[in-house]
């Protein structure tokens, strides 16, 4: 038996549907898409030219200084941001807390890329007069170091709110985020910590990110319909829609969280993750590793498959993806894969690498909460090799006790996190 459970108190997140929790929903559980040209940089010459990005964020308006953005990154700024949030919305005083049982732990597939991006361009500049001349090198902002790495989006946390006990980032990719809250999970569970601001953030819309994506064909080429682009498991899925965004949650160990009156939203039943060891950007078509994550998932958390109210997929809307994670479905879950709405919220939100799980599993705390499952949004036409519940366009009115959420990652990572019900109990 566990002597400590984990519970959710508190979450925030900042996403192309806008700022704070009601954007979120809203724009999720009526199927409102995001999407939009990408026009910050010069993007003609490529395939893909759309995105999603977070629309109007001021840094400045969330408690950071005009010194602090400079030395940031955007990816830094929203977490920042967004665990301001979450603590907030946690009702939790930090001041109070023990500082050594206050931890940070969260996910970033590719850190501060931004920053060191702009700096590259900015100090290696090409005399046009004399193109003989070569490469002038500036110096380098002192600044670049902390700025990049993803390291530093939890130490920032951690200095800000002086948390004191474990402080890590998952740099696993696209499963970075779901990562950190199992791993933060974990930590409370063997009592490394009481409370551990957790999730995960990335800012990809840079011309090198980008631009990378779609010289691999990941990436959809539905440029004059940016908001339908994103179309998990249908017929004419053909990449994903590449976005930015944050998702936050506060953990606390439940007897923690009861002692200060903390409402629960929400808990953790089991996380799992495992390495397809299979190749570092495919996937087969079998969905065989992602099934043993799934199976392990339960394993950990107690839970049957025939007990899973609601599965929200990693759905990222590529070929390979959705043919591989409905497979896996229906090896982990037998006759009962068939029978649960399964959605993916990146046909709304697209897909913002290691930020979308996190915001995934803040999407699942809400379905729980309000007894909702999602939409797929853009679902149009039946795949042959994608034939389960994909809940097409509108949302369900549905009791949740047991919901699962799941990623997949280039480098063959899988991971799965078991939620439940606040009034939901497990050994």
């Amino acid at each position: 038996m566990r002597s400590r459970h984990v519970v959710v108190t508190g979450c925030e997140a900042i996403t192309p549907a806008g700022v704070g929790l009601s954007s979120l929903w809203d724009a999720v559980v009526n199927g409102r898409a995001c999407g939009e040209a990408i026009t910050g940089w010069d993007i003609s010459r490529n395939a893909s030219r759309i995105g999603a990005a977070i629309p109007d964020f001021d840094a400045t308006r969330h408690g950071l200084s005009g010194s602090d953005v400079g030395r940031m990154d955007r990816a830094g700024q929203l977490a920042f941001a967004a665990s301001r949030g979450a603590c907030r919305n946690a009702g939790i005083d930090i001041e109070r807390l023990d500082p050594e049982r206050l931890g940070v732990c969260i996910g970033s597939a590719i850190g501060g890329i931004g920053f060191m991006e702009r700096e590259f361009v900015r100090v290696a500049r090409r005399d046009a007069s004399n193109p003989g001349a070569g490469i002038t090198i500036d110096p380098v902002d002192p600044r670049t170091y902390g700025g990049f790495l993803a390291s530093s989006i939890s130490t920032e946390i951690a200095r800000h709110f002086g948390a004191a006990g474990p402080v890590t980032t998952m740099g696993t990719g696209c499963t970075a985020g779901i990562d950190a809250i199992g791993t933060a999970s974990d930590m409370i569970e063997a009592g490394m910590a009481d409370v551990i601001i957790t999730g995960g953030v990335d800012a990809p819309l840079t011309p090198i990110v980008f631009t990378s994506f779609d010289n691999i064909k990941a990436l959809t080429r539905r440029n004059d319909a940016p908001r339908r682009a994103s179309r998990p498991f249908d017929r004419d899925r053909d990449g994903f829609l590449l976005s930015e965004g944050c998702g936050i949650l506060v953990l606390e160990e439940e007897t923690h969280a009861r002692r200060r009156g903390a409402e629960i939203l929400g808990r953790i039943l089991g996380f799992s993750s495992l390495s397809n060891a299979y190749h570092m950007t495919s996937l087969s078509a079998d969905g065989e590793a992602l099934a043993a994550t799934l199976t392990s998932c339960m394993r950990r958390a107690g839970v049957n498959a025939d007990e899973i109210d609601y599965v929200n997929a990693h759905g990222s809307s590529t070929k390979q993806n959705d043919r591989n994670e409905t497979a896996a479905f229906k090896r982990a879950f037998g006759a009962h894969a068939w029978r649960v709405p399964i959605s993916s919220t990146k046909s709304v939100l697209g897909h913002s690498l290691g930020a979308a799980s996190a915001i995934e599993t803040i999407v699942c705390v809400e379905a729980l909460r309000r007894g909702v499952v999602p939409p797929t949004a853009n679902y149009e036409n039946p795949s042959e090799d994608c034939d389960l519940d994909y809940v097409p366009n509108a949302a369900r009115d549905r009791r949740l006790r047991v919901v699962e959420c799941n990623a997949s990652g280039f480098s063959g990572i899988h991971s799965a996190l078991m939620l439940g019900s606040a009034e939901s109990r497990r050994a």
